[in-house]
């Protein structure tokens, strides 16, 4: 089975609904490309910053989530919100993936489980955990018989989540993120691709375009990488839509002619995860 994969590439700035109009622009030229699947950036409706997060959240069946269902069921196609700053009913904040069926359908909702806090001295500081609450759960669900995990930015470093997600049913996994000038040229390629064929998984690697005059920064450089670790579709750091058909049948064959899977010796090691209530 083949899906055509769309990632959109955008820039974005300070207000709210020019984003959205943005994306509503993007979102409908992927569609008319013929896109099933189409992934917005890490945080795609407001600015990156921790400082301005608490102002731009917003709870589900808010303006941005409205508008993603609304996206998906007008262009009947697979929408992978990105992420959002989500608040919930107790006031926290989160980092938040919404993905909506081409009915409109919420059909996951990932939150981020590991919290961007990181200290590079003469480089960059950044403590997401300042205002954001992080995710307790790893999801796979299914669409059209295909199992999809979504991770956003930071998620992508830890390898056990993609572990787990593959052991799940994961065929391909979709990472939006946001990676810096620091370290997206030392790591954005390098981590997509080692997920992809340590997990023998599609990976695809949805990041905002550049923007001169935010306060943070984005690297860019969106890709798909297959299953093999090559990448198969791939930009630079301007706005665009990059595109890639992703064709199911190579997973199986690399996990039949590689079974590093089925292969692994858990009586020597195993990954366990125990599930937490996240929402």
């Amino acid at each position: 089975m083949n899906i055509l994969a769309a990632i959109c590439q955008m820039k974005v700035g300070s207000d709210k609904k020019t984003n959205l109009s943005n994306a509503q622009k993007i979102i409908q030229e992927a569609a008319k490309k013929g896109a099933d699947m189409v992934v917005l950036p890490e945080v795609f409706n407001s600015p990156y910053q921790t400082d301005l997060f608490p102002a731009y959240a917003e709870p589900f069946g808010g303006e941005t989530t409205k508008f993603l269902s609304e996206m998906a069921r007008e262009h009947k196609v697979l929408l992978v919100g990105g992420s959002i700053v989500e608040k919930d009913n107790d006031d926290k904040i989160y980092n938040t993936s919404y993905v909506f069926d081409a009915n409109g359908n919420l059909v996951n909702k990932h939150r981020k489980v590991h919290l961007f806090d990181i200290d590079i001295p003469g480089k960059i500081k950044f403590q997401e955990s300042e205002t954001l609450s992080a995710g307790n759960t790893i999801e796979v669900f299914k669409y059209k018989g295909i199992g999809i995990s979504v991770m956003i930015c930071y998620d992508g470093r830890f390898p056990e989540l993609a572990r787990i997600a593959a052991l799940n049913g994961a065929q391909i996994i979709i990472i939006p993120g946001a990676f810096n000038l620091t370290t997206g040229p030392l790591h954005w390629e390098l981590i997509m691709r080692s997920r992809a064929v340590d997990n023998q998984v599609f990976v695809v690697a949805a990041a905002p375009s550049r923007n001169p005059d935010a306060g943070y920064q984005a690297w860019g450089h969106s890709m798909i990488v297959n299953p093999w670790g090559t990448i198969i579709a791939q930009t630079d750091e301007g706005e665009g839509i990059v595109m890639g058909e992703i064709d199911l049948d190579v997973v199986n064959k690399v996990r039949q002619e590689i079974p590093v899977l089925s292969q692994r010796r858990n009586d020597l090691y195993q990954v366990n995860y125990y599930p937490k209530e996240d929402f």
